[in-house]
C-alpha cells in the first residue's frame, strides 16, 4: 500500500506542477482534488499546505483534510479540524459527521461525541441511519450504553448494520442478556443475522455459558460460512470453549479452511482455560512449524495454561522465550500471567519481586493476582500489604475492604476492623453480589446468593435440604475456614449453604435428566466451601458438574475436580 501511495503521490506532484503552470492553482475544485489525493496517500504535510492555500474552503475540502488525519491515526487533530469547520459557520454533511464520530470512538472521547450529537440537534440536522449507527457505536464504545440504546430506539428504520452494532456492543460491554434479548427482537422483525450480529450473539452465549442457545443461533447460518470465515469460526470456537465443550470447539477448529493466527489463538486459549495444557503445548509446536508467527495473545494462552496446571518452570521458559526467540516484548498482560503463575505456585516473594522490577507500574490486576496466591497459601501478612495497595488503587471496590477487615478480625485487631467497616458504611459501599447462570432448554436462569425469586424456588431449596442431609451423611461439614478470603464474617455458615452456584446446581438437578451435564457460570471465584461441597454432590448424584468461575473451569466428577484444588 505504501509503495502504491508513493507512486500515486509522485504522479500527484507532477499533476500539481502542471496545475500551477497552467494557472489553475487558484481553482477551488482543482485544489480540493489535489488535497484529496495527498490526504488519501497519507501525505498530510502536502495536504495541509494545499488546504491552507484554498481561499474559499468548502465542506468537501474540510472533509478531505479531516479524513486525511483520521487515515494516519491523528484523531485528535481530526476532531480539532471539525471544531474549526463548525466555527467557520459551515454545515457538515452526514459523511463528515460519521468520520469525526469514528475519531471520537477511537479516542474514547465521549465529551466530544456528546458535543457533536448536541450540535446536530441544535442545527436541526436529521440523523440518517448511517449517522445514527455511528452515534450508537460511539456511545457504546465510550461506555455510555444508556445513551447508545436511546439513540438506537429512536431510529425508525433500522438496517442489519444498526441491529448488529447494538447487539455487538451489548455483548462486548458485559450485557449478554440484553444482547440476546435484542437478537430475539431482531428475529421478530424477520431480519437474518449477518456475520457481526452472529459474533455478538455467540459472544453473549459464551459469557453466559449458554451452550444450547449458542448451538441454536449458529444453526441459523450454514456451517460452511463458519468454516470459511475466520471471524465467525473464531467466535464459534470461543463460544464452545467458554461453555466447556472443547470437543465441539476442536471439531470447528479442525474443519476451518483457513486457520489464521487469531483462529490458532482461540483454540489455544480455549484449551488452556479448560485445563488441557498438554494439548496447548502440542498446538504451539504445530504453530512453530507453520509460517504463522505467534503473537502476544498466543503467549497469554500458553502462560494461562501453565498457570492452571501449576507449571511454573514451563511458564518461565515461555515467558523468557518471547523476547529471546520470537522478538516479542512482554506486555502488562504477560507480566500479570507470570505474577499469577508464581503466586499460585507458592513463590510469593518471587512474584512480589517481579511486580517491583517490571518495566511498567503495577495496576490492581497484578496485586489481585498476587492476592490469589496469598489466598491459596494462606499468607495473611502479605495479603494485608496487598489489600492496602488495592484500596489505594480501587477505593470504590468493597471486596478489598471486606477481606482486609476479615484479616484484622482474625488477628483480633478489632478496632482496626471496626474502623474499616465504618469507613465502608460511610461511603455506602456494597459488596458485588455473587451471581450464577445456568441454561436449561435454551433458557438462561440467573441466581443470586440466598435468592428466592425463582418460580421453582421452593423445590430448589427442598433439593438443597435433601443434598445437605446426604452431604452430612458423607462426612461433609460446612467449613468457615474459607471465610477469611471469601466472604463477609456475618455471612459465614448461613450463606455458605445457599451461594448462587449451589442454587443453580440444585435447579439443574431438578430440571434436567440424570445423564445431562450440569453447566454453571459464576461471576466471582467459587469459594472453598462450595468447591468441596460440589465435589461430593457430583459423587452423590452421579452427575458431571461443570462450573466456570471468573478464574477457570472446574469439571466435577466422582468427588474430584479437574483443577485438582488449584484455582
Amino acid at each position: 500500500m505504501r509503495t502504491q501511495g508513493l507512486l500515486d503521490v509522485q504522479l500527484g506532484l507532477k499533476i500539481h506542477t502542471l496545475v500551477v503552470k497552467s494557472g489553475f492553482d487558484y481553482d477551488v475544485y482543482v485544489k480540493t482534488s489535489l488535497l484529496c489525493l495527498y490526504a488519501h496517500c497519507g501525505y498530510l504535510g502536502h495536504a495541509h499546505k494545499v488546504f491552507d492555500e484554498i481561499p474559499e474552503k468548502n465542506i468537501v475540502s474540510w472533509t478531505a483534510i479531516i479524513s486525511g488525519y483520521i487515515g494516519v491515526g491523528q484523531y485528535r487533530e481530526a476532531i480539532d479540524m471539525f471544531r474549526m469547520l463548525v466555527e467557520m459557520g459551515l454545515s457538515p454533511d452526514g459523511f463528515t459527521i460519521v468520520r469525526v464520530l469514528f475519531a471520537c470512538t477511537q479516542l474514547g472521547d465521549l465529551r466530544s461525541g456528546e458535543w457533536i450529537d448536541g450540535y446536530m440537534t441544535e442545527i436541526g440536522m436529521g440523523r440518517n441511519v448511517f449517522v445514527a449507527t455511528s452515534l450508537v457505536d460511539m456511545y457504546a464504545k465510550c461506555g455510555n450504553m444508556e445513551k447508545a440504546r436511546c439513540v438506537f430506539d429512536g431510529i425508525v428504520e433500522k438496517d442489519i448494520v444498526t441491529w448488529s452494532t447494538m447487539i455487538q456492543t451489548y455483548a462486548l460491554n458485559g450485557f449478554p442478556k440484553e444482547a440476546l434479548d435484542l437478537f430475539f427482537q431482531m428475529q421478530r422483525e424477520n431480519l437474518k443475522p449477518d456475520c457481526y450480529a452472529m459474533v455478538g450473539v455467540l459472544s453473549a452465549c459464551a459469557r453466559l455459558g449458554a451452550l444450547e442457545l449458542g448451538d441454536w443461533a449458529s444453526g441459523m447460518m450454514d456451517r460452511s460460512e463458519f468454516l470459511s470465515n475466520p471471524v465467525l469460526g473464531t467466535a464459534l470456537i470461543d463460544m464452545y470453549a467458554k461453555c466447556g465443550s472443547m470437543a465441539q470447539a476442536w471439531e470447528v477448529f479442525r474443519g476451518m479452511k483457513e486457520k489464521d493466527r487469531v483462529v490458532w489463538n482461540a483454540i489455544i486459549s480455549g484449551l488452556a482455560m479448560n485445563g488441557h495444557v498438554k494439548a496447548v503445548f502440542g498446538l504451539f509446536g504445530q504453530i512453530e512449524k507453520t509460517r504463522i508467527q505467534p503473537d502476544g495473545n498466543t503467549f497469554i494462552g500458553l502462560l494461562c495454561g501453565c498457570t492452571h496446571a501449576g507449571l511454573f518452570d514451563d511458564g518461565r521458559q515461555y515467558f523468557n522465550s518471547m523476547n529471546r526467540v520470537f522478538s516479542l516484548t512482554p506486555t502488562i498482560e504477560h507480566y500479570g500471567c507470570m505474577v499469577d503463575l508464581l503466586g499460585r505456585a507458592g513463590l510469593l516473594d518471587e512474584s512480589h519481586q517481579l511486580i517491583k522490577s517490571m518495566p511498567m507500574e503495577a495496576n490492581s490486576i497484578f496485586w489481585g493476582a498476587l492476592l490469589s496466591g496469598c489466598r491459596l497459601h494462606r499468607d495473611t501478612a502479605l495479603a494485608e500489604y496487598i489489600l492496602k495497595k488495592l484500596i489505594e488503587l480501587e477505593p470504590w471496590n468493597s471486596g478489598n475492604y471486606v477481606l482486609l477487615s476479615n484479616i484484622y478480625s482474625t488477628s483480633r485487631r478489632w478496632d482496626e476492623a471496626a474502623k474499616l467497616r465504618s469507613s465502608m458504611n460511610a461511603k455506602r459501599m456494597k459488596k458485588i453480589p455473587g451471581c450464577s447462570w445456568i441454561e436449561v432448554d435454551g433458557v438462561v436462569h440467573e441466581f443470586l446468593v440466598g435468592d428466592k425469586s425463582h418460580p421453582l424456588s421452593e423445590k430448589i431449596y427442598a433439593k438443597l435440604d435433601e443434598l445437605a442431609k446426604e452431604l452430612k451423611a458423607a462426612g461433609y461439614v460446612p467449613s468457615t475456614d474459607f471465610v477469611l478470603f471469601d466472604i463477609e464474617e456475618e455471612e459465614k455458615e448461613h450463606f455458605l449453604g445457599c451461594h448462587s452456584e449451589k442454587l443453580a446446581i440444585a435447579f439443574g438437578l431438578i430440571s434436567t435428566s440424570p445423564k445431562d451435564v450440569i453447566r454453571v457460570v459464576k461471576n466471582l471465584r467459587v469459594c472453598g466451601d462450595c468447591h468441596e461441597a460440589i465435589k461430593l454432590i457430583s459423587n452423590i448424584t452421579g452427575r458431571e458438574i461443570i462450573v466456570r468461575d471468573n478464574n477457570r473451569f472446574h469439571s466435577f466428577i466422582d468427588s474430584s475436580c479437574s483443577c485438582r484444588d488449584y484455582w
